[in-house]
């Protein structure tokens, strides 16, 4: 384990890829307030496949644009009961995948969940940050800043 003052600093939104998804660029807000790591998934569907339990899924990674669609499979963790920002207790699939993030890669779970209203397709918890970064909630984009899918720059906004 790194010291603390070793760790990359992250800020609170970031650009990140799923590659086992198949998700080039997915824009997450990072939440050490939840647990697991969230994304938005729709029309899931389960199967069995070589004696396993897998789920095939769709993924609208950006926000704002229902055109863009990744098809996506995963074997099943498991079925986990997770508590959402309204308080609600819901039934997730949860998969383990890839992230890579700033040059580093490494696995995840995942819950899949609608997140179609919510401000960010993806949910990056403190279990998947935990003893790799350090989260500067002032600032965004510090290891992602010229990753987003559309080749425009990250453009900072300042508050007079």
């Amino acid at each position: 384990m790194k010291k603390k003052q070793d760790l990359p600093a992250i800020g609170w939104r970031e650009w990140l890829s799923l590659p086992e998804l198949g998700i080039v660029a997915v824009k997450a807000k990072i939440d050490t307030g939840a647990r697991s790591s969230a994304i938005h998934a729709f029309d899931l569907q389960t199967f069995s496949s070589e004696d396993k339990y897998k789920v095939r899924f769709k993924v609208h990674p950006y926000q704002r644009n229902p055109h863009t669609t990744v098809i996506s499979e995963a074997e099943i963790l498991e079925e986990r009961e997770v508590r959402n920002s309204g308080g609600h207790t819901e039934l997730r699939l949860t998969i383990v995948t890839l992230v890579v993030l700033g040059g580093s890669e490494w696995p995840i779970e995942l819950t899949l969940t609608n997140r179609d209203v919510m401000g960010f397709r993806m949910l990056l918890g403190r279990q998947a940050v935990r003893d790799r970064f350090l989260v500067n909630p002032g600032k965004s984009y510090l290891l992602s800043r010229n990753l987003s899918p559309t080749g425009k720059k990250q453009v900072k906004r300042i508050i007079v």
